[in-house]
């Protein structure tokens, strides 16, 4: 059932919802065993896009008086309470309180025109900033710095961006649809537009294969379910408080205690997806229903995840693959095919459907993260299969790297 939910002014984020699942349970996570830990964070430009000074005093408006007027409400609390039953009332109560603190954020402009945007204190209040700030970020480049991308031939005589985009979403998720492909909306952080994201689920929902949205406010007001795994901060922090070259197993442990076996997909690429195996012992394969793949090749690991559990002695058919790595309908239909009989498996879909690189052919996305950079001023690191997705401190990529066997100390 849909919730009625009315806008008010013109804002980018409308609800505290308006965020990820996973931020939300791994908050719960740190607020329960790291209360007094203490988080950096720190934004990365990947593309060539740039910003400008009147973007930075926008963007800092929007942290200082939009975003801090953000709370629960009683309709949001009670939602919270009957479709997510792994939040614990204690959890719930502290949300019901918690106000962004805009002295967390620091941002300016360098001298190459790039945003140097920090996020810093206890790390369970500065864990919810990290996707609300990326899509203000992405939206206000494309009202302030990008400003010509409505008129760049995306629409036809009559039509809107909106009306076409939607209708070119459709077309995308009919194709998943028709190939009997699973697939979840994961593209929060790299939005256009709430506006353009709030078309995308309004479009998508009704599709037999469409499972749900990572954002919990969409999820909320269009009746579908909230989805989500954990993110690569949650195994960087335990590598931080309970050490490096286990911090998988520490991880994936801390987590179950936490969860009891619900929000079972383990996330596999944070050292490295052989670090991962490496820790994903019997206890941990039987107890957890899946993996997710989020960087390098995904067919290469589809048979590195079959093997392990055929080794475990564990039918794969019982397991799932999440696959979320940059995907598009196309890839998603080839991994399917790949997999079929041999592993089940489902797909989160991010920009391709909230911001497409091939609708918006002049005008792309932003390729962007914010990723923790210390905690507890200890630097921490994601490694990835993808040396591109690489991560954090030099020094401490360079010792990461070698503790998990995939560089010398040269290198």
């Amino acid at each position: 059932m849909q919730a009625s939910i009315k806008y008010g002014k013109d804002l980018m984020i409308y609800s505290i919802l308006d965020n990820d699942l996973y931020k939300f349970t791994m908050q719960m996570a740190v607020l329960e065993l790291f209360p007094d830990a203490v988080a950096e964070y720190r934004f990365i430009n990947r593309g060539t896009q740039r910003f400008t000074e009147g973007f930075v005093r926008e963007l800092r408006r929007v942290i200082d008086e939009d975003i801090p007027s953000l709370a629960l409400t009683d309709n949001e609390y009670q939602w919270l309470k009957a479709e997510c039953p792994y939040f614990k009332s204690m959890y719930l109560e502290y949300l019901k309180n918690y106000r962004f603190d805009p002295s967390d954020i620091s941002v300016c402009l360098t001298r190459d025109k790039d945003l140097d945007l920090r996020i810093s204190g206890s790390w369970h209040k500065s864990i919810l900033w990290e996707i609300v700030l990326m899509a203000v970020i992405s939206e206000l480049y494309f009202s302030v710095v990008e400003t010509q991308w409505k008129d760049y031939g995306y629409t036809q005589q009559g039509d809107s961006v909106a009306d076409r985009y939607s209708s070119y979403v459709m077309d995308i998720g009919r194709e998943l649809e028709a190939n009997n492909c699973t697939f979840s909306e994961f593209g929060t952080r790299r939005r256009r537009s709430f506006e353009l994201h709030d078309r995308v689920i309004k479009t998508l929902t009704g599709l037999k294969t469409f499972s749900g949205t990572s954002n919990v406010f969409f999820a909320m007001k269009y009746g579908i379910h909230p989805v989500g795994t954990v993110g690569h901060e949650w195994i960087m922090g335990n590598s931080a408080l309970v050490g490096l070259r286990n911090a998988n197993l520490f991880a994936l442990e801390n987590w179950a205690g936490i969860y009891k076996g619900e929000l079972g997909i383990a996330l596999s690429d944070t050292f490295g997806s052989d670090a991962f195996f490496a820790n994903f012992n019997m206890k941990l394969s039987k107890l957890y229903d899946g993996v997710r793949h989020d960087s390098g090749d995904p067919i290469t690991f589809a048979d590195k995840v079959i093997e392990h559990y055929r080794t475990m002695g564990i039918d794969p058919l019982k397991k799932t693959i999440v696959f979320s790595d940059s995907l598009h309908a196309k890839d998603a239909l080839k991994i399917k095919d790949h997999c079929r009989g041999k592993i089940n498996c489902t797909f989160g879909i991010g920009t391709s459907l909230t911001n497409n690189p091939d609708f918006f052919r002049t005008s792309p996305p932003l390729n962007m993260v914010i990723k923790l950079h210390t905690v507890n001023g200890i630097p921490v690191v994601k490694l990835s299969d993808d040396e591109g997705k690489e991560t954090g401190d030099i020094d401490a990529l360079r010792v990461a790297n070698y503790i998990f066997g995939r560089k010398g100390l040269d290198e």
